[in-house]
């Protein structure tokens, strides 16, 4: 575990996997960053980044300001906050142009940083994450989700029987009384607080130019009108829909979303192609 401060003094706690070039050729593949979604941590990665890393990518998770071994009470979180802290990252590690690959709130970061920095992204890579559109309601719905976890847990099987995977028991920390979440609950309340004030994103979903794969689970969360305007709106957006996956398709089939990845990078035309768009 490494960590790097970003310009508003936060602490961004990161695990850096180095690439190979020997498993593909003369030519590193390009680097990868990976984006947790709310409540998670960069652990929820290791399954899928172990098969990026395996293939030749150098690959970068980090744990959101807010979240795990980040500051867990940073001054501000809103998302131009997490995009800059992703900014952060791609420049000090020397990652540009680098491979976005975002979960849920994660995807939401990569697709505004893709908007606003273009030159720092390669490709894109959403995991049921859009432009979404404002709910009022959000933020009371996640405090009353936090609020049911029946916290502490006394085990790590206590943990992921409530939780669902073990990925996410492990992000758990260890105290006297038994295991507790590594965030503070009301800081992730108010990280949705603008999101469900903001009319939608949908401009910067516009200003993506660079390649762009949209991932849904086959019983995830993510609309299904949601996904179809982003696909009027950029046609050339190539879509997956992967079976047997609900939310976290990282965690519920992680070997699924790693074949979609590498079809969809084998398939994009290189950065000095000309492109449909």
């Amino acid at each position: 575990m490494k960590r790097l401060t970003t310009g508003d003094g936060t602490r961004v706690a990161y695990r850096d996997r180095p690439g190979s070039v020997s498993a593909t050729g003369p030519e590193p593949r390009p680097s990868v960053l990976l984006l947790h979604g709310l409540a998670g941590h960069l652990g929820e990665w290791d399954d899928l980044a172990g098969r990026l890393q395996s293939a030749g990518h150098r690959v970068v998770a980090f744990d959101a300001r807010g979240h795990g071994e980040s500051t867990r009470r940073p001054a501000s979180v809103t998302r131009a906050a997490h995009v800059e802290d992703a900014v952060t990252l791609l420049r000090e590690l020397d990652l540009a142009p680098a491979i976005l690959v975002g979960q849920s709130l994660g995807g939401h970061t990569a697709l505004l940083l893709a908007a606003d920095h273009p030159e720092l992204v390669r490709s894109l890579v959403l995991v049921e994450a859009g432009p979404a559109r404002p709910n009022p309601e959000l933020p009371r719905e996640i405090a009353g989700w936090l609020d049911s976890w029946p916290v502490p847990f006394a085990s790590l099987e206590e943990a992921r029987a409530f939780l669902g995977h073990e990925a996410w028991a492990r992000g758990l920390e260890k105290r006297p009384d038994g295991l507790r979440p590594r965030f503070d609950r009301d800081t992730l309340v108010r990280t949705m607080t603008e999101l469900a004030a903001a009319d939608g994103y949908w401009s910067h979903w516009s200003r993506v130019r660079c390649p762009t794969l949209l991932v849904r689970g086959a019983s995830g969360t993510m609309r299904a009108d949601e996904a179809a305007e982003m696909s009027a709106r950029r046609p050339d957006t190539r879509t997956a829909v992967v079976p047997g996956a609900g939310h976290d398709v990282h965690l519920d089939r992680p070997e699924l979303l790693h074949t979609e990845i590498e079809q969809f990078l084998a398939d994009e035309p290189t950065r000095d192609e000309p492109t449909s768009r």
